[in-house]
């Protein structure tokens, strides 16, 4: 079998690392030092090999052998914790990394007791060796990341967002989730239902006693600075923490996070109840009922999300100005018509909130504002938490449960020009008139948009000629190439005089049809090029270069 290329090796070292709270880097220095064993998937381990409870089949693959390495390395330093070591002798605080110490005894190899069952034996290595080897794939990862090596900098803003923890914790599945996974590294366990375990909380039949594990982690997390030591596992579980709480990518994610926010912030992740504001919104228009408890509501919604200064200044732009409610006051069939015409401006303009929602803080606060009216609570933070319940019971509902998120809703489209040019494209609409191929198919959903009217008219030129195609066939045209900019085509290795490029030319395929099928049926009336595939067999090609041609690539 095919070795594995780095960056495969260093997702399985990224994935045991994060699983084991090691630092990553020691796991590629082993895999550069050790030459053995071969394993059974054509790769070379990092000097895993069989010990204990660990049979030779549980690590003859590159992956079994990360996994136990990991387990291994932790299981080491639990040893020497148990020794005396403290976190400085295992951390080096002034270069960021494993201390010399550490690396040493890592060289000289490990035989796990009989008791640490998820250890296997590390062979022994040359220190120097491995320690040039850890040391360069820090420099390669922090390096190419421009992250501190150093992150025992980071050190009090960790501490500092775990305090904020605790007084923002919404009993989310994803905040119960980032929690659980923090006290599962600073444990140095293997699983949540371990964990759980350790924390003496109940499961009963496979369900967790919830409201035991909240009061738990909460625990656990408001003594994590009381109990903080600087060890790599602890610092590992903070690191991890962050980065599942904020919702982040990557753990490089969560180090630029913390280097340029700052941890203290009153809030943390208010974005997150954006769903709950966005269902909320939906269901506005199927509960208005044009009171005017409702519609001062959305009155003071339309105020704060427009930026005006009164609620007078916000009717009058809604179409009831102080001087037609003044002149009108005794005229209640001239009042009712001036509320109707309010209450249909503020549907329109709250039904477009969800296509316009850019999640500005001025945004989300007017929502908040129109929750806690509507809802009649008393503060702000009661319509934060009443808007936290929402996403906790929309995590859990069912797709059909009325708890469930609407289903989101197109923007309605402008009217359609008489011409498309570069300026007035429109993603969603139909190239052609009652067409089936739109500009987001053209431009790859709006990421290679046309430079000139030359191209535009090269688009709807395909798209006239690949319509009439389609209906011949009578099923969808999948689009997988359509109008490529010049330096993309070179990337991609298309032809340089490629039709690709000016925009009249379409690769496509078509659910259970060949490139031959599609080919024999349009072969005989398709007026320009027309292309099928060798190593692809069901792509096919079409352009619009004004006359027939036809090829096998």
């Amino acid at each position: 079998m095919a070795e594995l290329v780095p960056d495969q090796r260093n997702y399985y070292y990224l994935l045991e690392s994060e699983r084991a709270g090691i630092h990553k880097p020691i796991l590629a220095g082993l895999y550069a030092v050790h030459d053995a064993p071969r394993l059974m998937d054509g790769e070379t381990g990092l000097g895993i090999s069989a010990a204990n409870k660990i049979p030779v089949d549980q690590v003859n693959t590159f992956p079994e052998q990360v996994q136990y390495a990991a387990n291994t390395l932790r299981a080491l330093t639990n040893k020497l914790t148990a020794d005396g070591w403290n976190g400085s002798d295992l951390w080096d605080g002034s270069k960021g990394r494993y201390s010399d110490r550490f690396i040493e005894r890592i060289a000289e190899g490990y035989m796990p007791s009989a008791s640490e069952d998820n250890a296997a034996r590390l062979e022994s290595s040359n220190a120097e060796r491995l320690l040039s080897a850890y040391v360069e794939d820090i420099s390669y990862d922090y390096g190419a990341q421009e992250l501190p090596h150093n992150l025992s900098e980071l050190d009090d803003e960790l501490l500092a967002f775990s305090e904020r923890i605790g007084p923002n914790y919404g009993r989310l599945d994803f905040q119960r989730e980032a929690l659980l996974e923090a006290a599962r590294i600073w444990r140095k366990l293997d699983s949540h239902q371990s964990t759980i375990k350790a924390m003496n909380v109940a499961i009963t039949n496979d369900v967790v006693d919830e409201p035991a594990l909240d009061k738990a982690l909460t625990d656990f997390i408001r003594q994590v600075s009381r109990f903080y030591s600087g060890y790599p596992h602890q610092r590992e579980a903070l690191l991890r923490l962050t980065q599942l709480w904020r919702q982040l990518d990557s753990r490089e994610e969560a180090i630029d996070w913390l280097r340029n926010h700052d941890p203290r912030a009153g809030e943390t992740n208010l974005e997150i109840v954006d769903p709950a504001l966005v269902a909320f919104v939906q269901r506005i228009p199927d509960f208005y009922k044009g009171d005017g408890y409702h519609r001062f509501a959305l009155t003071e919604t339309y105020r704060m999300w427009k930026g005006l200064d009164s609620r007078p200044t916000a009717l009058g732009e809604l179409g009831a100005t102080p001087q037609f409610l003044a002149a009108n006051k005794d005229n209640p069939a001239a009042l009712t018509q001036a509320a109707k015409k309010v209450d249909q401006s503020l549907l329109t303009f709250i039904e477009g909130v969800p296509n316009v929602y850019k999640e500005t803080e001025e945004q989300r606060e007017a929502l908040i504002r129109l929750v806690q009216i509507w809802r009649k609570l008393d503060r702000r933070v009661d319509a934060i938490q009443s808007l936290f319940d929402d996403v906790r019971r929309m995590t859990r509902a069912n797709r059909d449960s009325i708890e469930a998120p609407p289903a989101p809703k197109p923007a309605p489209l402008p009217p359609r020009p008489t011409r498309w040019t570069p300026h007035n494209i429109q993603l969603s609409a139909s190239i052609i008139p009652n067409g089936n191929f739109t500009w987001s198919e053209a431009t790859r959903g709006g990421t290679r948009m046309p430079p000139n009217q030359s191209t535009v008219d090269g688009i709807v030129r395909i798209a006239k000629l690949a319509q009439q195609a389609r209906d011949r066939i009578g099923r969808p045209f999948h689009i997988t190439s359509w109008y490529r900019p010049a330096d993309i085509n070179r990337q991609v290795g298309g032809a340089s005089n490629s039709r690709h490029i000016v925009g009249d030319a379409i690769d496509f395929y078509v659910n259970g049809l060949s490139g031959d099928q599609i080919y024999w049926a349009l072969d005989p009336w398709w007026p320009g090029g027309l292309g099928r595939y060798r190593s692809f067999h069901r792509l096919s090609h079409l352009d619009a270069r004004g006359y027939r041609a036809r090829w096998r690539h």
